[in-house]
């Protein structure tokens, strides 16, 4: 074992995991800035404990501008009693605690993506401090792991729930049947385009059962996204047997990301004039998207194809975007 991984957390947690009841309080990380010689980021943590059963990890602000999770957790941090609980959940609705108040995907401290700095470190930045903190302390904790996520600032998302192909097909299916129980309008089979370093491959390389969302996006929450992120833990809660009751069922379309050819990416930057909305129906090599040089009047714009059938389910949300900036994400329903 590395020196590094032997020292311990300087997180503290003002929380005890295994007292009973209901506890609200903070991890509280060390951190001496400019306007705070010994100042600490405190991160909101909730944690609901009742005699034996499972324990679900619940988890928002991964990334700081992806607002349907936070607005779930932080609600059902002041709503679920510890009689209703049979078992423990443990709520941290901003992980990404200094970005999520900033409002910025990354950390305005280090710039630090925490969905790209699992397993992270003890006496690394703030960002991989946090990272560590959930690698050794809660994610070992959970039998399951809910986090949330939307589209940020810059993606805008079908709703669904999702989960991966894993080479543990148990786990996959129990990973899946929770999607299913969570009953968001889309369920994905869901393929990322860089899995190392995420939240998700830790919990999953534990052998947790691992699901995430995508919500919505734009920076924004709305109604119906946040309300589908409520009811969704709360049906995840109940599937498990740590909330009594059942689920409340809603239809799901399923859906699947087979490969790369689901993603197209922007060669040029420019202005986008999006060609299809979310939920329409895209063939193999149609335009999905303009984009328009603006630097001068009278250029062509640069045209992004599809390169599968399927559905649009994911945009790039502002007019203007960048080289390198996904354009659209296909995926195909599942009959």
């Amino acid at each position: 074992m590395s020196e590094t991984a032997l020292r311990p957390s300087p997180i503290s947690p003002t929380v005890d995991f295994d007292t009973e009841g209901v506890q609200h309080g903070f991890l509280r990380l060390p951190y001496s800035r400019d306007d705070s010689a010994w100042g600490s980021v405190m991160i909101p943590i909730t944690v609901i404990r009742n005699g034996s059963g499972p324990t679900a990890l619940l988890t928002g602000g991964n990334h700081g501008d992806e607002y349907e999770g936070p607005i779930a957790l932080f609600d059902l941090a002041r709503c679920l009693k510890a009689e209703d609980v049979s078992g423990t959940v443990i709520i941290v609705p901003a992980m990404n605690y200094p970005a999520f108040v900033a409002g910025t995907r990354t950390s305005p401290i280090d710039r630090g993506n925490l969905n790209r700095s699992f397993p992270g470190r003890p006496d690394g930045t703030v960002t991989q401090k946090i990272a560590d903190y959930f690698q050794r302390e809660l994610l070992p904790r959970a039998d399951i792991v809910l986090d949330f996520h939307s589209g940020g600032r810059t993606l805008d998302f079908l709703p669904f729930c999702a989960a991966h192909i894993l080479p543990d097909k148990d786990q996959e299916a129990r990973a899946f049947e929770l999607v299913e129980a969570f009953s968001a309008p889309y369920s994905m089979k869901m393929l990322e385009i860089d899995a190392v370093g995420m939240y998700d491959t830790a919990a999953e390389e534990m052998g947790k059962v691992f699901i995430t969302t995508e919500l919505g996006g734009g920076g924004t929450a709305t109604a119906k996204s946040a309300g589908i992120a409520k009811r969704g833990v709360m049906n995840v809660l109940r599937h498990t047997g740590i909330v009594a009751g059942g689920a409340e069922a809603g239809q799901t379309t399923w859906l699947d990301m087979p490969d790369g050819n689901c993603f197209s990416f922007a060669e040029e930057g420019g202005l986008i004039e999006p060609i299809f909305d979310l939920g329409d129906e895209v063939r193999e090599g149609a335009v999905v998207a303009r984009i328009y040089p603006t630097g001068r009047t009278g250029a062509p714009p640069i045209e992004v194809r599809a390169k599968m059938d399927g559905i649009l389910c994911a945009r790039h949300f502002p007019g203007l975007m960048k080289a390198g900036d996904c354009v659209a994400v296909i995926a195909v329903i599942v009959v």
